[in-house]
């Protein structure tokens, strides 16, 4: 009993310890909480202040932000941004002299004139033409730099073009295309050169091969490939060939076999088809190889016939002869030595050539489909002004093409081809879009800095884009109207009255309770431009947003614009029972006898 009563008082003592250390806590805990009441309501409303605050500046910045004006196309405001169509406005025949052009040609005199200072830059001259017709020319600095007695150049004054000469390669290449005489573009190489080879190893077979000594060592891995080195690759940096033969400068004067027997033993550099690499190889032997299966069996000579000759190029050539050297601009080092005038040898399809600023002017026009004479027809030239593929940013181009190298500017593709050789440097280039192009021929190096040619189109594009959608072409009216004029329905679903405008052009106007309660009163009439027979052409407006929001749909401006609406033979009343638009999928709109009344609701 005695052992359990000690127990116990140990028991009680622990117990009352415990006790008063809970309320020691508790008082600890009692007076914290009086604490936070005591900065609770300040904290709070500190928070609640700042938060006030924060509020009102951003209902303040957005009250300053600028607001979109509703109605000004008849479509309720919305925070998107409204795409207009036409992306590219159309090309017409402009009546100069313009103003705005005329501002924008003086800003690219005085952008060229400013980099005559550039070292070694003794020549230069530009040409700028729009369809058929030379818009301004500039020439600046002496034909001969280091003769002070020597006068400014002109557009008859010859150049060396350097690697614009590979344009002369391609235009054979689609020129033979379209005569048949090369089956595809596509064709590989060894069709039309048996004995070409060369090694892939970045192109794999599926199956492995079992590794062979070679040179002493194993060789293992995938089975080399035939190469698909095509033509067309071969026409637009992606063949893969090497920059030049192995062991060879662009003096070499081989042949043509001697240089399939080079490749033999040489790698392809990238695997063709897959990446961007600028081949002066792949051009000549371009040249070399189809011309072989050319009537005149030489290239050059092809090249006079086929192109020169028929564009009236008679200052342009491969050979510098004593009387050519005499009219050529003096081309400089930046230095300031004079350059030599070497022959390129086997190389010379790829940078010999030389020629005016008014003959490439020509063959501008030609590519650009304006021109008295053209060397190609309209599918061959479109697809030879196509980009082929996106080039990475290492690269100096962002797409290439049949031989072109394509630059962005301002939303249009820049077609360009350059070209820089000892002693001159050369651009020849197209906005196909506005029928515009350049050319710029210097004698002496390029100068360093900004590209002249984007600062030329800068101001040449906004400036031609804005005269262009400014010079709409009126609708051209039918011979006689009447056939065409009354009211028509598509299935009792939509009604249109076709009637004559101000210059007696046909116009498509769109009516009915649902048309008026969705579209806009400025799209709901549409010009019908004549183009032959029963046929006309769908015109929206010169410039207009490419959708329409129609409740919960969309009405889509910019399929419409440019259809065609072919209207039914004449019947016996000498009137058109109805008409098409296949493009739209539309058919059997169908004449009414009267003008439809609908019903008030």
């Amino acid at each position: 009993m005695r052992l359990l009563g000690c127990g116990l008082g140990r028991q009680r003592a622990g117990i009352l310890r415990t006790s008063e250390r809970m309320r020691s806590q508790a008082r600890w805990r009692l007076g914290q909480l009086k604490v936070r009441r005591k900065w609770l309501l300040p904290a709070s409303c500190s928070f609640f202040f700042l938060l006030s605050v924060l509020m009102t500046g951003c209902f303040l910045w957005q009250y300053h932000l600028p607001k979109l004006k509703a109605g000004s196309l008849g479509l309720e405001a919305t925070s998107a941004p409204v795409r207009m169509c036409p992306q590219h406005p159309e090309p017409v025949r402009l009546a100069h002299p313009l103003p705005v052009l005329k501002e924008a040609l003086e800003k690219v005199d005085g952008t060229l004139r400013g980099a005559l200072s550039a070292p070694g830059l003794a020549a230069m001259s530009a040409v700028v033409i729009h369809s058929d017709t030379v818009l301004w020319t500039g020439n600046f600095g002496r034909k001969n730099g280091s003769d002070p007695a020597s006068g400014p150049p002109n557009e008859s004054t010859m150049y060396r073009i350097s690697s614009v000469s590979k344009i002369f390669p391609v235009l054979m290449l689609y020129r033979l295309w379209e005569e048949g005489i090369v089956a595809s573009l596509d064709d590989p190489l060894e069709r039309y050169a048996s004995a070409f080879t060369i090694n892939n190893p970045l192109g794999a077979a599926s199956a492995p091969q079992q590794g062979r000594p070679m040179d002493g060592l194993e060789e293992g891995g995938p089975a080399p490939r035939p190469s698909p080195v095509t033509l067309r690759r071969m026409a637009s940096q992606l063949s893969g060939l090497p920059r030049r033969l192995r062991g060879t400068s662009l003096l070499w004067r081989g042949s043509t076999q001697e240089a399939l027997s080079l490749l033999k033993d040489d790698v392809l550099v990238a695997d063709p088809g897959t990446r961007c690499h600028y081949s002066t190889l792949a051009f000549s032997l371009l040249a070399h190889v189809l011309a072989a299966h050319t009537l005149q069996g030489d290239y050059q000579r092809w090249v006079l016939e086929n192109v020169l000759e028929p564009l009236g190029m008679a200052d342009t050539g491969f050979d510098l002869t004593p009387p050519i050297r005499a009219r050529l601009a003096v081309g400089f080092y930046g230095s300031g030595r004079p350059a030599p005038l070497y022959d390129l040898g086997w190389y010379r399809p790829s940078g010999q050539m030389y020629s005016t600023p008014a003959d490439l002017a020509k063959l501008a026009m030609a590519l650009l489909g304006s021109g008295p004479r053209r060397i190609l027809g309209p599918d061959a030239a479109k697809t030879l002004l196509a980009p082929l593929l996106a080039c990475p940013g290492a690269y100096f181009a962002n797409e290439t093409g049949t031989p072109w190298e394509f630059h962005m500017q301002r939303g249009y593709r820049v077609v360009r081809k350059d070209g820089d050789l000892d002693g001159y440097a050369a651009t020849f280039s197209l906005v196909p879009p506005l029928r515009l192009g350049l050319v710029l021929l210097l004698a002496g190096p390029r100068p360093s800095g900004p590209d002249l040619v984007a600062q030329a189109y800068d101001v040449l594009l906004p400036a031609m884009e804005r005269v262009l959608r400014e010079a709409e072409r009126s609708p051209a009216p039918p011979p006689s109207a009447r056939p065409f004029t009354g009211y028509f329905t598509f299935a009792n679903l939509t009604f249109y009255e076709v009637r004559t405008g101000p210059a007696g052009e046909l116009r498509l106007r769109q009516f009915g309770p649902r048309v008026e309660a969705l579209v806009p009163p400025a799209f709901r009439t549409l010009a019908l431009r004549h183009l032959r027979g029963r046929v006309f052409q769908l015109h929206v407006a010169r410039e207009f947003p490419c959708a329409l929001p129609l409740g919960d749909t969309w009405l889509s401006l910019e399929a419409q614009h440019g259809q065609l609406v072919h209207f039914y033979p004449l019947d016996r009343h000498g009137l058109s029972p109805g008409f098409d638009v296949p493009g739209l999928n539309t058919y059997q709109v169908l004449r009414l006898l009267r003008k439809p009344v609908f019903k008030t609701q």
